[in-house]
């Protein structure tokens, strides 16, 4: 039930929030009370809680929790309800199954480093969905729908939601139920983590079923992902089978008097993952672009990069026109808003016989817009294809022996002078050699010139 603020410190306010003010063709503007992090031409070449609190407050930095608070379910509420919902949906067999599929992955249990940090991460998002759910976003969309912030007040820390009603549009174009996004991301099983060979300092979790990455950022990330949040939405309406990663929440954790963290939730472009058997980060370039194998027969699950697949290509069959043109719409609209140092995520699965040649077992999936009606655009223009009938389809692609996993990831980096002035120290530090940090019309060119050379 909605209060005004006055009357209690943890109550909810339904005035519109100002802590970001983003027009839905325009940038937003983040306002921070905390010292901030700084803003962000192609080269030759081609324990106890106390203890965990304070071990989660060094482990994630950013903009204020605006003018809008709520009161939340408590952490122990969150994890009775979820582990209820999630004991009645998942039998002996079903957990027995989850533990095969995540070899390779560790469980961020009692004894990990973050635990206390993802355990305030499933607390915190567990009461941030049931907001959603409590109170849909209804009628057409807005610009307050990308500005609100609302920040719910948990034991020990706080919880900030991003531009909330945008999301919870999105992920209902997507298909992704409220109940079973909370149920995936709340406290009824651990969250997971894997060996990354990114260079960033990011953490990196996965929901217990596998189902949503998610991942730290800094602040100046997040200010660029929401200050092109419209023209994503947009994009993905104009485009419905777009590799673009499906972006579904953008949060802030501070624990107690620290400053705030950020991080993302998305879809996971390797999802399922039991059956694969290879997994690429591919940027077009070689500087810092291999990854020491894990040895044969280890349960490491490892991302390997560009010069790990040296000598290798995909065989997409008839598949392969689509995605040429697909890369080039999606790497078009990114060269459009500045961004570079993106990636192609690339999984690979051999097919069993009997999915082999399965042309009739597909769907195709209307595109919607984000209120749910339906885009009057020819699909030749979407260019929208056949998708597979089975989970995560937009990012999967079958050709004749493999099943292979795609999509576009890491959009927050914008070409400004930060990365003007590292694109020509790189160039005297690197000559003849190709490198990420080149201009935003090079970086797209080049990653779709390594897709045609990668493809048959």
């Amino acid at each position: 039930m909605l209060q005004p603020r006055g009357r209690d410190p943890q109550a909810i306010t339904s005035a519109p929030l100002l802590g970001l003010g983003a027009a839905v063709t325009g940038a937003v503007r983040l306002v921070d009370c905390e010292a901030g992090a700084g803003p962000g031409s192609c080269n030759g070449a081609t324990g106890d809680s106390a203890k965990a609190r304070e071990a989660a407050a060094g482990a994630m930095a950013a903009p204020s929790p605006g003018p809008r608070e709520a009161l939340a379910l408590s952490p122990e509420a969150g994890q009775r309800a979820a582990t209820s919902n999630s004991s009645h949906r998942r039998g002996l067999f079903w957990r027995l199954r989850d533990k095969q599929t995540r070899l390779g992955l560790f469980e961020i249990g009692p004894r990990h480093e973050l635990h206390g940090l993802a355990s305030m991460m499933q607390a915190g998002l567990w009461a941030a969905t049931q907001a959603s759910i409590d109170h849909p976003p209804t009628g057409l969309p807005t610009q307050e729908d990308f500005s609100e912030v609302l920040t719910q007040v948990h034991e020990g820390f706080e919880l900030g939601t991003l531009a909330g009603p945008a999301f919870a549009r999105l992920r209902r174009s997507l298909g992704v139920a409220e109940e079973d996004y909370q149920a995936a991301l709340g406290p009824g099983g651990p969250y997971l983590q894997f060996l990354s060979t990114s260079k960033s300092k990011a953490s990196f979790f996965l929901s217990h079923d596998q189902r949503f990455f998610l991942k730290t950022q800094r602040r100046r990330e997040v200010q660029v992902l929401l200050a092109h949040l419209p023209r994503y939405v947009q994009h993905l309406q104009r485009h419905p089978h777009s590799l673009l990663a499906r972006l579904l929440g953008v949060h802030s954790l501070r624990v107690a008097q620290g400053k705030k963290k950020y991080f993302i939730i998305m879809q996971s472009v390797f999802y399922p993952a039991g059956r694969i058997s290879e997994r690429y980060d591919i940027k077009g370039c070689e500087v810092s672009r291999w990854v020491e194998p894990a040895p044969e027969g280890s349960p490491l699950v490892l991302v390997l990069k560009d010069l790990n697949f040296q000598g290798k290509t995909m065989n997409l069959g008839p598949q392969r026109s689509w995605l040429l043109r697909q890369m080039e719409l999606d790497t078009t609209f990114l060269q459009e808003l500045r961004v570079l140092d993106y990636s192609l995520l690339m999984a690979f699965q051999r097919l069993h016989d009997d999915e082999r040649g399965q042309s009739g077992s597909v769907i195709f999936l209307v595109a919607r817009s984000v209120h749910g009606a339906q885009i009057p655009e020819e699909a030749g223009s979407q260019n929208r294809r056949l998708l597979p009938d089975g989970p995560n389809a937009l990012h999967v692609l079958d050709g004749p022996e493999h099943r292979y996993f795609l999509g576009l990831v890491d959009l927050a980096t914008v070409y400004g002078l930060r990365k003007r002035l590292e694109h020509l120290w790189k160039t005297l530090r690197y000559p003849g050699r190709t490198f990420s940090t080149v201009s935003p019309a090079c970086y797209a060119r080049r990653l779709c010139q390594w897709v045609e050379a990668h493809t048959e």
